[in-house]
């Protein structure tokens, strides 16, 4: 087997085992990213000196036996809204197109600490404001099942980098499915852990209460390892979670017997893809017959949830984006008559469409007259949404359904009309209004031979059931 066919976990056991090594796989990732990344553009920067420097230090650690675990010597990608220290970090944005964070995020210092090797930043819709890769300042990312095709996004570039073979796993941002839809999208797993597993120490915002950091890998024992490396409690983060279960490797069982798996109605009906519903029946029919229990249901509340989440992510987005001005960091204009002018024309300049559109949305929610009208009232309906959660996991253990109503749609269908863009995150957007765990696993392709992925939910704190459950679907 080929150095870049392999798996994260099964590279490090080739690795600890002599048959290569940290510098050789991370020079065989560099050579498939400088053949295939030029038509693809999953990466906006590549760090090919500072990689392979990374990869001599840990392959003299593991030498001496100071690293031994599941990532010890995989390199890995980064997305571009995670801050690394030294390393280009522009949320894809020409307002950041050149700020070099003094630190790197606490999600990526724990990769590194795992021994994992860090080869660039991935691609993105800028500030995480998208779901097709195409609102980048450099660039669309292609989708690598069929170059015609988005990968899907916001973590698009890490999604694809992946199922591209340009790095063996990778870390994506999910505020509402920017990870789970381009997985899906990509045929690769994809993990939205519980709000506040992961810290957001490094992440640069869009709306502080939705995001959260996960993994993006080849399969499901790669996405328990890449999890289990980065859940830790930061005291940098106010929301970082203090839990004691984060063994999540140790889920990887093959076994379902007796789970109850709820499929929403709602979920099965109007807009979604005929060939998208076949294959998400399969797969419930799939883990029946291993022994989980499957039940169809109604969720109530699913409709209100795309207008609940674009109020409150616009909001936030439009309080954390008001520190772009042009004088601490990043863009500003070249001509100006005073202060405000410059402010004025930086952001004008320096901001994507798409984020200036949701930034006028934003403001417009939280001004006066409006705040009672839309943002407390969204508020009230995410609070509505979590009940219904609660309710549906008083009867099931997990979730089951489709990410997204289609497969990947071709570049530029979905930027001419934003309103289609938004509506396809409905199956995603509920959970991190929830804050629950969701993961998306590949269950199959459509007549374009696109992929389709499968979304299992959870409970607050129930990672380890999903992971069983998808590890025990994805070894049929």
């Amino acid at each position: 087997m080929r150095i870049t066919d392999m798996t994260a976990v099964s590279l490090a056991a080739a690795i600890r085992e002599g048959k290569t090594t940290a510098v050789e796989a991370t020079q065989a990732m560099l050579d498939r990213i400088e053949e295939e990344d030029k038509q693809l553009n999953c990466y906006v920067t590549v760090n090919k000196e500072g990689a392979l420097r990374q990869a001599a230090r840990v392959q003299e650690k593991i030498e001496k036996g100071e690293l031994s675990g599941p990532l010890a010597g995989v390199p890995m990608a980064v997305k571009d809204n995670l801050c690394t220290e030294g390393i280009l970090t522009t949320c894809a944005s020409r307002i950041l197109h050149n700020f070099v964070p003094t630190y790197t995020a606490e999600a990526v210092l724990r990769l590194q600490e795992a021994g994992a090797v860090i080869l660039g930043k991935t691609n993105m819709d800028e500030f995480a404001m998208g779901s097709t890769t195409e609102t980048s300042a450099y660039g669309v990312t292609r989708n690598p099942h069929n170059t015609d095709y988005v990968p899907g996004g916001s973590s698009g570039g890490s999604a694809a980098a992946v199922a591209a073979g340009e790095c063996f796993c990778a870390l994506g941002s999910d505020t509402g499915g920017s990870i789970r839809q381009p997985a899906s999208y990509c045929g690769v797993v994809g993990m939205k852990p519980t709000y506040g597993t992961v810290s957001r120490y490094g992440l640069i915002a869009y709306g502080s209460s939705l995001d959260q950091i996960g993994p993006l890998t080849k399969d499901v024992r790669d996405c328990a390892a890449v999890l289990e490396a980065i859940a830790s409690h930061d005291d940098k983060d106010s929301t970082s979670l203090d839990r004691q279960d984060t063994d999540f490797t140790k889920a990887l069982v093959e076994d379902v017997r007796g789970m109850r798996i709820g499929i929403p109605n709602d979920y099965l009906g109007a807009g979604l893809d005929e060939e998208v519903k076949d294959a998400i029946l399969q797969a419930a029919r799939v883990l029946e017959a291993q022994g989980a229990v499957v039940e169809r249901f109604d969720l109530s509340l699913v409709e209100y949830a795309i207008p609940a989440y674009y109020t409150i992510a616009a909001a936030e987005a439009s309080s954390n984006l008001e520190r772009y001005d042009g004088i601490k960091y990043g863009y500003r204009t070249k001509e100006y008559a005073g202060l405000h002018h410059m402010y004025k024309k930086s952001r004008s300049e320096g901001f994507g469409e798409e984020v200036k559109r949701r930034i006028m949305l934003g403001s417009f929610v939280l001004s006066s007259g409006y705040y009672d009208a839309y943002y407390l009232k969204a508020l009230r309906v995410k609070a509505l949404i979590k009940q219904a959660f609660d309710k549906a996991f008083m009867r099931y253990d997990m979730i089951l359904g489709p990410v997204a109503p289609t497969t990947a749609p071709k570049l530029g269908e979905s930027l001419a009309d934003p309103i289609k863009m938004y509506l396809g995150d409905i199956y995603t957007i509920a959970v991190n209004l929830a804050g629950l765990p969701a993961i998306s696993v590949p269950c199959g392709q459509d007549s374009k031979g696109l992929p389709i992925g499968m979304q299992l939910i959870g409970d607050c704190f129930q990672e380890k059931k999903l992971l069983q459950a998808a590890y025990t679907y994805e070894v049929q």
